[in-house]
């Protein structure tokens, strides 16, 4: 692996430092939390959910190896939505604990922190390797028909639209993903590919709500990718599949004492445009 230095680092005081002693002091049984609702997600199926601001979530695998494809939004304003691929530049290609995702222009602000996850020692593989990843995105009925020809339904992106129907949101709302307990990486061709899910029965990925939010997951018509999606060896994955689960806590209050939800970025600098109408120093002020 390269030593280049990463292009976004932390300087003093950046937004991309974390106080990890604060989102340790949540983990487990660190903090008093209380189990508020658990939301049960079908094989081959998709639900959504809204989490307050201050609480935490759990994505857990409830049976067997299965991966899930996460989709997240400002509960108030749906335009602001996680944004994976910045959050791949800002943290890495495969996220694990004390990681963010962060929010879609013009707001750019942490929307979850990472605070646990049974999976974080799995590394690197010997080949290549590594799950939770952030660099491809959900499996679609558009990509299939691109590659097979045929028209095939279960998929996470038709999973995430039925999902947020309920919720006002619609297929336009559907975006770029966090791949749950995937496991993949760059080949020496620099080409994406998958592997067999790592995960186990109990294993688990757990979230901080920085800013209320709706969610969505995905419980991937590919199970645990053990059995190819495209190509000579293609097959349906049925047999791979299982559900996972969604668990929310409550936190008392004394767990966020000193804990403020971020504010979006503040750029108020008009593009380089310029207007005799607009007072931008006002606008400044006012974020």
């Amino acid at each position: 692996m390269s030593n280049v230095e990463a292009a976004y680092r932390a300087g003093p005081g950046s937004k991309l430092s974390v106080d990890k002693a604060f989102y340790n002091s949540l983990k487990g049984t660190e903090a008093k939390r209380t189990l508020v609702d658990t939301i049960k997600i079908p094989m081959r199926s998709g639900k959504a959910w809204e989490v307050p601001a201050g609480h935490i979530f759990r994505i857990r695998v409830s049976e067997g190896p299965q991966v899930g494809d996460f989709n997240m939004w400002n509960k108030h304003d749906p335009r602001e939505r996680m944004w994976a691929s910045r959050s791949r530049q800002l943290q890495r290609a495969h996220v694990s604990t004390h990681d963010r995702l962060w929010s879609t222009l013009p707001f750019l602000r942490p929307m979850v922190t990472i605070i646990d996850d049974s999976l974080a020692d799995y590394g690197q593989d010997a080949e290549g390797g590594r799950v939770h990843d952030l660099l491809g995105t959900r499996c679609d009925p558009y990509v299939n028909k691109l590659l097979t020809g045929e028209d095939f339904d279960f998929h996470c992106h038709s999973n995430l639209v039925r999902a947020v129907m309920p919720f006002g949101l619609t297929e336009f709302d559907v975006h770029d993903v966090l791949n749950v307990f995937q496991c993949t990486g760059l080949n020496d061709e620099d080409k994406y590919f998958m592997k067999a899910c790592p995960a186990k029965r109990g294993d688990y990925l757990e979230f901080f709500a920085e800013i209320d939010l709706l969610c969505a997951l995905s419980c991937c018509p590919g199970g645990d990718l053990s059995v190819d999606l495209w190509g000579p060896d293609a097959k349906d994955p049925l047999s791979t599949c299982h559900p996972l689960e969604v668990e929310i806590y409550k936190l008392e209050p004394s767990s966020l004492e000193g804990w403020e939800g971020p504010k979006s970025s503040g750029y108020a600098g008009g593009h380089g445009l310029s207007s005799p109408n607009v007072d931008w120093e006002a606008i400044k002020k006012e974020l």
